[in-house]
């Protein structure tokens, strides 16, 4: 048969896989409300009849039971996007993101929020992936080099124009578009500021801890990130060895994630103050928007940062309007895709709140590195106080992995969003039959 013309290439399938790795075992990513995580992800491939077999990859992000859950969400997508054309999809990746989000029945299951929109999430980023492909770009510099008005319309602005309205959204970045090529050369010379989380999850020993901690400031890190919230004299311990490790010139945040109501967190927080954490991050439940402004109010000069697990942009929204956030942490993987994070960062921008994404978790460090290097180019036009969250787990497993030089993420120069697994990576750690599960008696 044939090549089938550009013109008229489809999206032939999409396909599923529940993706799990078994790092409940040494305690990676164990913090106090998920103390064993099987880091995870229900990963998507978008398939096409392109002569040169293009594809978008993608993931949502989950840490074990329940993937499988979130697998057969993204499957019941699969008809908005099957039998498109490629040309199609990747011209008008605002209009899929409108007609994946408003589908009237399955955004009853939220609206906008949980499994579904996580899902329409991955579909969305996958899109991304196959778009930045075919343009042979990164998805970092698919994005900045975007009109202002290409850029708005992506964006779904319906609950927000109280807070940014389009004109608003088209103001901002104007306003940055005259320096983007020389943020996109210093980007690419200096790469993006990292923080590391790798030495403080809740499992590890004081000698661990203090270790990793060191060898963080030695590899250029100017921040690390202690996990909190299993008990108050523990904590103290952990942020005195901390603090002993890395001097008074590094910043340490920490990280309760949800772990505390309003009145336990502030309380909490000052028996830590005389170790100098620089934010709390999640200190109670993500929802709760005058929750996190009372917390805030309590704990200053503390730093308040949350977002990994707000469902979606009217939160933020809500988080911004009432002065309840000093940091906001986009997600990759948790609302509904590329799309939805612009929107974020635009609010943030507008609200000159700093952004500093979370990455904790298994392809997220790809996946947001390009979010926050396009913010940088072309939205907030600045890095001051702006940090992207690295965890040093499970990047051998990507095609293009995460480059950290000097405490930066480099600059990723490879076409796409970063997301595509290495073919032995799917088949070894499909869940419950691939071999490594096989061996654990999981089959």
């Amino acid at each position: 048969m044939p090549p089938v013309p550009p013109s008229t290439a489809r999206v032939t399938e999409l396909s599923v896989l529940d993706i799990r790795f078994p790092t409940s075992e040494q305690l990676d990513g164990s913090d106090a409300m998920n103390p064993e995580p099987d880091y995870s992800a229900a990963y998507v491939v978008l398939r096409t009849d392109t002569p040169e077999g293009l594809e978008g990859h993608a993931l949502a992000f989950t840490i074990g039971r329940g993937n499988d859950v979130q697998a057969k969400a993204i499957e019941v997508l699969a008809p908005y996007v099957v039998g498109r054309s490629v040309e199609e999809l990747c011209g008008d990746l605002g209009g899929l993101s409108r007609d994946l989000v408003h589908d009237s029945q399955l955004r009853w299951l939220g609206p906008e929020k949980g499994v579904m929109h996580m899902a329409v999430g991955a579909v969305v980023n996958a899109a991304w992936d196959l778009a930045a492909r075919r343009a042979g770009k990164p998805l970092w510099r698919l994005l900045a080099e975007m009109s202002p008005e290409d850029l708005v319309d992506l964006v779904d602005f319906r609950y927000l124009s109280d807070a940014l309205t389009r004109d608003e959204a088209l103001g901002i970045l104007r306003a940055a578009v005259p320096g983007r090529a020389e943020r996109v050369a210093r980007l690419l010379e200096r790469g993006y500021p990292a923080y590391t989380t790798t030495p403080g999850w809740l499992g590890y020993s004081d000698e661990k801890l203090a270790r990793l901690a060191r060898e963080a400031v030695a590899d250029g890190f100017t921040q690390i990130k202690l996990k909190v919230g299993g008990s108050v004299e523990d904590d103290v311990r952990r942020m005195r060895v901390a603090r002993e490790a890395v001097g008074d010139g590094v910043r340490i945040a920490v990280d309760a994630n949800q772990r505390w109501d309003v009145g336990p967190a502030v309380e909490w927080m000052r028996r830590l103050a005389p170790y100098a954490p620089y934010w709390i991050e999640e200190p109670t439940s993500p929802d709760d928007v005058l929750g996190h402004a009372a917390v805030r109010r309590g704990v200053a000069p503390v730093k308040v940062a949350t977002g990994e697990h707000v469902a979606n942009r009217v939160v933020f929204k809500q988080l911004l309007q009432a002065g309840a956030v000093d940091v906001v942490q986009i997600d990759a993987a948790r609302v509904g895709g590329v799309n939805e994070n612009i929107a974020i960062l635009l609010l943030a921008a507008k609200s000159g709140v700093p952004v500093c994404p979370h990455a904790g978790g298994v392809g997220l460090c790809e996946m947001v590195q390009h979010l926050s290097m396009f913010d940088y180019v072309a939205v907030s036009g600045t890095t001051e106080d702006r940090v992207i969250e690295y965890v040093d787990h499970l990047h051998e497993h990507f095609t293009d992995p995460v480059r950290i030089v000097d405490g930066h993420y480099a600059a990723p120069t490879a076409p796409g969003f970063g997301t595509r697994m290495r073919d032995e990576t799917l088949k070894e750690f499909r869940y419950p039959d691939g071999p490594v599960w096989a061996a654990r008696g999981r089959a």
